[in-house]
């Protein structure tokens, strides 16, 4: 591997250098293997999200949300997180050129016989960060994450296109998961996934999966899905719709009889339809909401919960399916007392939930307090007049005179 050009940032981890410079310009090696560091912050807790490494702080975690330090006390300097970057990316040379040219790369990494990380390196101030997201070794189902019954109708699902949103962290990826599992334990088809970077493993059962990587398998997503076209999958997934070309060839892909699974970064179903129509110029939208009307199935919305006993955090779930009304509200446009909320309001027979809706649910039932349900709502005003009944039998149980008294 060949050294910056002169003048250019020193972005890469040292060990990328020559070996007849990597003498004099090298810091002296880290104190500790990175591998053995990273299995002793996994035993610091069952619920490790991500993993965080900057320099002028110790190792930590993110445990249901919360950071804590984990496997050394000692404060980390900037030769070891450039150590620990180095040793994770190790000879991947395009990921090294993406943190010499655009200061961050992302790259996967895994302990052998244990865990596996989506790692993303980046610069700040100079020196390497690194935050690690924790891929279970084991593909989730929709038991455990307790994944409304409506989406099991996925798998049956021929054609289209489905949708999981959420902001980073909120279980896109896992959802994802256990539908192609779903799809794999119950139906006999080519099931192709590009990924950047692979998170969860796929043995083939009932299927055959086959996952394929940014930059080691194939440039990006826009050519991996044009390539698709020609591999006869039956289901496609791909990680993330990050662009016009991307969204138009899995719109073409849905219109020919495959069945595309996808990922945005928004927080709800209305902003998913205003992000993908944005991205194309004006005078295309009307075609492009025309299009996305006939070809979506589900919009899959998330936000993860911390739960009123403290012990973890609980998905809350919004669910927008294809329907006549959805359909020409996403056509059209919305206008009032014509949106994708009202319509999935009144859309519970057809299988449908918002988010309000599931947090008013699950604060009834215990898992939330009212709290922070009320944070995390969509429009807390309205949830907290829906759930004033509870909150006047809190009062009440809290003073025996104002029971008394209404009785």
């Amino acid at each position: 591997m060949s050294s910056p050009t002169n003048g250019a940032p020193n972005l890469a981890p040292p060990v990328a250098r020559p070996a007849s410079t990597a003498a004099a310009a090298a810091p002296a090696p880290a104190p500790f293997s990175t591998a053995a560091l990273l299995a002793a912050m996994l035993k610091a807790s069952a619920k490790i999200s991500d993993l965080f490494f900057t320099p002028g702080k110790p190792p930590l975690v993110e445990v249901s949300g919360k950071l804590m330090p984990a496997g050394t006390s000692r404060m980390l300097t900037s030769d070891d997180t450039r150590h620990i970057a180095s040793e994770l990316i190790g000879k991947n040379q395009v990921a090294l050129d993406n943190l010499r040219q655009n200061g961050s790369c992302d790259v996967s990494y895994s302990l052998p016989g244990a865990h596996r990380f989506r790692v993303n390196v980046f610069m700040q101030r100079g020196s390497c960060a690194i935050v690690m997201r924790v891929i279970p070794a084991k593909v989730p189902d929709f038991e455990a994450l307790n994944l409304p019954a409506e989406l099991k109708k996925i798998v049956e699902l021929r054609n289209g296109i489905v949708l999981v949103t959420g902001p980073t962290g909120s279980g896109k990826s896992s959802t994802l998961a256990a539908i192609i599992d779903k799809i794999n334990k119950e139906q006999s088809y080519h099931v192709l996934t590009i990924e950047d970077p692979i998170e969860f493993l796929h043995p083939h059962k009932n299927c055959i999966v086959n996952q394929r990587e940014l930059h080691s398998d194939t440039p990006n997503f826009a050519l991996a899905l044009r390539a698709a076209l020609r591999q006869a999958p039956k289901v496609i997934l791909v990680g993330e719709m990050r662009d016009k070309e991307t969204i138009e060839i899995a719109m073409e892909a849905a219109e020919t009889g495959h069945l595309v699974l996808s990922t945005l970064h928004t927080i709800d179903a209305s902003k998913t339809v205003e992000r993908i129509v944005g991205v194309f110029p004006m005078a295309e939208q009307h075609t492009l909401r025309n299009r996305l009307a006939k070809s979506f199935r589900y919009i899959i919305s998330q936000r993860l919960v911390p739960r009123k006993d403290g012990t973890g955090r609980v998905a809350v779930i919004e669910v927008l399916k294809s329907t006549l009304r959805t359909r020409e509200y996403v056509e059209k446009g919305e206008t009032d007392g014509k949106t994708l909320l009202d319509a999935m309001r009144v859309g519970e027979q057809e299988g449908m939930q918002h988010f309000d809706g599931d947090i008013e649910r699950l604060i009834r039932a215990g898992v939330l307090d009212m709290e922070t349900g009320l944070a995390y709502a969509t429009n807390p005003g309205n949830l907290q007049l829906d759930m004033s009944d509870l909150k006047l039998e809190a009062e009440a149980s809290a003073d025996p005179l104002l029971e008394t008294s209404s009785s």
